[in-house]
């Protein structure tokens, strides 16, 4: 059949991730397949499946379908003495009424819509007749002052973690609000656990009715929608028709699946595609948890849903697959066959499980072309050149969830973040813990800054959202650098800025100047991977920085502003008892120092892509004996990022016997000592007067008489000199300012010695160097 027309792409996002934004695979693969003059529909099923569940429809059917077990369990409960328990469950049903008239209200006044008014929010907190559970009641009563509408979001959250936790234990044990069946996935499957799970109540009561609703804008989208006038029957009819006419050329389905979370859903995602386009449809699965869990899984069985896994980036398996089926010049299907000897070779970092071409089921899978220089130029080029494209997605519709009363931890779920990176990959990739091996750390390539800039402006602008959340492994200090300047003229000739935010790494290379540069232009938080806080296990890790380093960015981004979060990880191959009581200590002195707003413990998991991996995978047990450092750890944690027992004995964190530290009690402090005398020597340090990179970080500078104000980082700073103009040449200095008017002023700095030597005081002060 000759294909007359562009070809299709559909691009799925299944369930469940945070739900206050949406996840930016889809929006890289609309870029890369439009890049390529296909037609792309992408979906986030994701909150379509928030609303089918957080809706008067979507809560009436939970309760009609768990009604009569919950009441069981309640029952049970009561029998056994857990009368807590019993009331909880009942309240659910007995208030269901109340649940499924104020749903809409809680979503609204998440999403900051309209429809919330003031005053129903006024309601919602002090009325006895709204409905209430464990959560919302344990917020309420912890606040230690009187609740006012001002907590309403908190309010409102609490009570989907309620709804969340009933649908958990009387519908569906799998459930949650940012997962599903994750533990079922958690490592290379058992497929046939699986298997179960994409037939459970949750998929065929609320996901599978999406998909079905969703049909005729599937089906319109692959092909030329029929006259008004044909009848329904005879479109069906057709479409029954298309579905086996052999014409396999047409349609991709492209599935995300970047957790074990998104797993079960996305099987059925797939299961449904197949169902609905039959071999028409070529079926595809790609992202972090293909790239790494499913990376050796072979099982045939997942013939029945996908026809390949799609592992790293994608861009060059899938210019692969369509070069070899189609001719993109012409847009008409290439009439030769695949070689039988192209099969035997396999497809760039493809795994086959049908025939490529027919779709017939394999015996075997048809193995992946691990390297090809072809196409990995191919997807070094695009991937620096790609913005992605969010013209599908309405932003409104996200829900703003606070769920914590860190400012740190509020970023990840308050915010309809346009997710975007600045690099694929990690410009050090050499922790021995981290995955090296895999594309998504050691295939570091930066983007194009302008082009990235542009394209995500363009975005804010159409969508009313100017929050981006670069969701780099770890942003690279000299393109941030650049996307930061272009960010600030922007500001300065538009009146609109981006506010950004991303992974780092704790390292020199984020001086006091830089971070303050960064600041000034949008930079607003960071987390980064701390890992181990002692200087043997940053060693021992290959962490390729020093304690030194780390405290001094910590103290540069506090400093500035910036809200800090450090990822740690204990259990580790080498760890003793001290090893992690020593990182414990120093990560308390950091939080005591006012280093950090937050942070997360993680236990080591060895991983087969890791270079630690070869090293111990054949004599080390996984540390199963450190395992019961978790509670005490978290515990210590919360504690430290709410600003509490900062000064108790991290010994006493634990219910067991464990060594004191072993480090100075001042360790942090010492070390924050020589990052304050290294920074007051840098302009000592430099050969020559370093003009270009000097940069005008304060307020416009007032005069009155020889003396002149201005603000820097919120605190006044006065200076007086008889220097003509030195307003204006301060001024001109500031990142946003008009090129010639910048050089004007650098062009006078290199000419007076004079300046020079004021501007030296000026350090700090509202001038950096970077």
């Amino acid at each position: 059949m000759i294909y007359n027309g562009n070809m299709k792409v559909i691009v799925i996002n299944p369930p469940m991730v945070q739900q206050n934004t949406v996840y930016p695979s889809g929006a890289y693969l609309s870029a890369f397949f439009k890049s390529l003059n296909c037609d792309v529909l992408w979906q986030d099923l994701n909150i379509k499946l928030f609303y089918k569940i957080f809706s008067e429809e979507g809560l009436t059917r939970i309760f009609q379908l768990s009604e009569k077990n919950a009441l069981k369990m309640a029952y049970e409960a009561e029998k056994q003495g857990d009368e807590a328990t019993a009331f909880n469950i009942r309240r659910y049903v007995s208030s269901k009424n109340n649940w499924i008239k104020w749903i809409s209200f809680i979503t609204d006044a998440l999403c900051g819509c309209k429809k919330s008014t003031r005053e129903k929010e006024h309601e919602f907190l002090f009325s006895p007749f709204v409905p209430r559970g464990n959560r919302m009641e344990s917020f309420l009563m912890n606040l230690q002052r009187e609740p006012c509408v001002d907590d309403i979001n908190f309010l409102c959250t609490y009570a989907l973690a309620d709804l969340a936790d009933y649908i958990t234990a009387c519908f569906d044990s799998e459930f949650s609000l940012i997962r599903y069946a994750e533990s079922l996935s958690a490592e290379i499957p058992d497929f046939a656990k699986i298997l179960k799970q994409v037939d459970s109540p949750f998929i065929k009561e609320f996901y599978l009715p999406i998909l079905e609703q969703n049909k005729q804008t599937y089906l319109d989208f692959v092909q030329k929608k029929q006259d008004g006038d044909k009848r329904d029957g005879d479109r069906d009819k057709q479409n029954d028709e298309d579905k086996n006419d052999g014409d396999r050329d047409k349609l991709l389905i492209c599935i995300s699946v970047p957790f074990s979370g998104t797993f079960v859903p996305a099987l059925a995602t797939a299961k449904y595609f197949k169902s609905l386009f039959g071999d028409k449809a070529v079926v595809f699965m790609g992202g972090g948890y293909v790239n790494t869990d499913l990376r050796n899984f072979t099982d045939i069985g997942l013939s029945d849903f996908v026809d390949a896994l799609s592992f790293d980036r994608g861009y060059g398996s899938y210019k692969n697959f369509i070069t070899e089926f189609y001719n993109l010049s012409s847009k008409v299907p290439s009439e030769k066959n695949i070689s039988a000897d192209f099969v035997n070779r396999g497809f760039y970092k493809m795994r086959f499980f049908n025939h490529p071409k027919t779709g017939e089921k394999l015996k075997n899978c048809i193995e992946p072309l691990w390297s090809s220089d072809e196409f990995e130029k191919y997807e070094n080029q695009i991937t620096a050149e790609l913005v992605p494209d969010y013209n599908d997605i309405d932003f409104s519709i996200y829900p703003r969830l606070c769920d914590d009363k860190n400012p740190m931890h509020r970023l990840w779920t308050d915010g309809a973040w346009i997710k975007a990176y600045l690099a694929h990959g990690c410009y050090w990739h050499k922790c021995a813990f981290c995955d090296t091996k895999l594309d998504y750390v050691c295939s570091y390539k930066p983007v194009n800054a302008e082009k990235l800039f542009n394209g995500l402006m363009k975005t804010a602008c159409e969508k009313d959202v100017y929050g981006i959340h670069f969701v780099d492994e770890a942003l690279p200090p000299a393109v941030l650098k650049r996307f930061a300047l272009l960010n600030a003229r922007y500001y300065e000739e538009h009146g609109k800025r981006l506010y950004f935010w991303g992974n780092v790494r704790f390292e020199k290379a984020f001086s006091k100047d830089l971070v303050a540069f960064l600041v000034y232009c949008g930079l607003g938080a960071v987390s980064a991977g701390l890992e181990v806080a002692t200087e043997a296990g940053l060693k021992k890790i290959n962490k390729g920085t020093d304690l030194d380093s780390i405290i001094g960015s910590c103290a540069a981004f506090k400093e500035a502003g910036v809200l800090v979060h450090a990822y740690m990880i204990y259990g580790f191959w080498y760890d003793t008892p001290q090893t992690i009581i020593d990182s414990m200590e120093t990560l308390r002195q950091f939080f005591a120092a006012g280093l950090l707003d937050s942070s997360f413990w993680h236990k080591f998991i060895l991983t087969k892509a890791s270079a630690a991996y070869d090293m111990i995978h054949k004599t080390w047990d996984g540390g199963p004996e450190y395992a019961k450092f978790g509670p005490g750890l978290e515990a210590a944690l919360d504690s430290w990022m709410h600003g509490q027992k900062l000064e108790t004995k991290v010994t006493r964190w634990f219910d067991f016997e464990v060594p004191g530290p072993s480090i100075p009690k001042n360790l942090v402090e010492r070390s924050i000592e020589k990052y304050e005398q290294e920074n007051n020597n840098l302009f000592n340090s430099r050969k020559e007067f370093p003009a270009e990179d000097i940069y005008w970080l304060g307020t416009e500078p007032i005069g009155y008489g020889d003396q002149l104000t201005w603000i820097y980082l919120q605190e006044e700073m006065k200076i007086k000199s008889k220097i003509k103009n030195l307003s204006k040449l301060l001024w001109n200095l500031r990142p946003g300012c008009d090129e010639k008017d910048r050089l004007d002023s650098i062009k006078e700095l290199k000419a007076s010695p004079e300046l020079q030597n004021l501007v030296k005081k000026l350090h700090y002060k509202g001038i950096v160097v970077v």
